[in-house]
């Protein structure tokens, strides 16, 4: 006798109305605030479609609206969440004290980041001392292989994922951004050999970075940079920055490796 077999249940989707709701989050706190057109165009969505959708996530605070009513952005929801998602991060708590380390042995701007598909999220900073300083607030997203932080990250991953990650067309962020895929790769590889990654004006304009990754995790997918305007390079100022970020690295994979043995 042949047994009949049990329909299997289609996979669920997702949903339509909520990837639409994260869709335009993503989107505004990509590239800015926008009118419902706009936002329309910029999504692909019909403005018809995206009438209610703008009414209730401004009714539940996620989004709110200028004076005239006509532009939205972001509103305190989304900052009541992020802040949320930050007091719970155990990577933010464990760098606090390395992160203010490395910002008073360098006096320069220190950013913690995470890497996320091929771009890089800063997740918490330390300002420079000097007015003169990077601009590089937390959330921002950057492409990973164009800078020094996430440089860093990737070089801890196998070759195949590095490949993967850095796509064949690059664009760049400042006219001084590698765009050579080949030449990528190959700071990175370098960056594999001794331990940290820099970069000069790739990602800012007068600025050179230096990165290391974390190794909380393997493969490593946060990271430290410290970022210093060229002018203030001179008198063995670059040598110190990456002598204590490997110290600092050398010191936390030792950490790391004393307590997996435990």
């Amino acid at each position: 006798m042949q047994l009949e077999k049990t329909p299997t249940a289609p996979a669920a989707g997702p949903v339509k109305s909520a990837a639409r709701a994260l869709d335009l989050l993503d989107e505004i706190a990509a590239n800015g605030p926008g009118t419902q057109l706009q936002l329309s165009t910029r999504l692909g969505i019909p403005k018809s479609s995206l009438h209610a959708l703008l009414r209730t996530m401004t009714d539940r605070g996620w989004l709110q609206t200028d004076p005239t009513g006509s532009v939205y952005q972001l509103g305190i929801r989304a900052l009541v969440v992020s802040s949320a998602y930050l007091a719970g991060d155990s990577v933010l708590s464990r760098t606090a004290g390395i992160m203010d380390e490395i910002s008073a042995a360098t006096e320069e701007t220190v950013n913690l980041g995470r890497l996320t598909g091929a771009d890089v999220i800063y997740t918490a900073k330390r300002e420079s001392v000097h007015p003169l300083r990077m601009h590089s607030p937390v959330g921002r997203r950057l492409p990973a292989y164009s800078t020094a932080l996430g440089r860093a990250i990737l070089a801890e991953h196998p070759v195949e994922v590095r490949e993967a990650l850095v796509p064949h067309h690059i664009d760049p962020i400042t006219t001084r951004t590698l765009t050579d895929r080949d030449e990528v790769l190959q700071v990175i590889d370098t960056a594999a050999t001794v331990g940290y990654a820099a970069e000069s004006d790739e990602s800012c304009i007068g600025v050179r970075c230096f990165g290391i990754a974390l190794p909380f995790s393997r493969p490593a997918v946060d990271g430290i940079s410290v970022a210093v305007p060229m002018t203030r390079l001179g008198g063995g100022r670059e040598e110190l920055i990456v002598e204590t970020l490997l110290s600092i690295r050398s010191r936390l994979s030792l950490e790391h490796s004393n307590s997996m043995v435990r």
